[in-house]
């Protein structure tokens, strides 16, 4: 991913919409030293890291019986 100044994205926008649609350039936008926003083609950012994390992570299997025990203890109000 490529690091921007504020102002180069500024002052080049239409260039660096350009690299991001036809070439899928990723862009770290940089504001006095701190990275403050990310322009990405849309494609991945809807959810390729989520994807990544789960395919990285072992499930828990535990995890629907906790779920379970965790509904059993909810009051459900039957208020119509």
């Amino acid at each position: 991913m490529t690091e921007i100044s504020a102002t180069e994205a500024a002052r080049g926008f239409a260039s660096v919409l350009d690299a991001v649609e036809h070439r899928g350039q990723q862009f770290t936008v940089v504001r006095r030293g701190k990275a403050i926003a990310r322009i990405e083609p849309l494609g991945l950012g809807e959810g390729r890291e989520v994807k990544e994390l789960l395919s990285a992570t072992r499930p828990d299997l535990a995890w629907a019986d906790e779920l379970a025990d965790l509904r059993r203890l909810l009051e459900v109000d039957d208020r119509a």
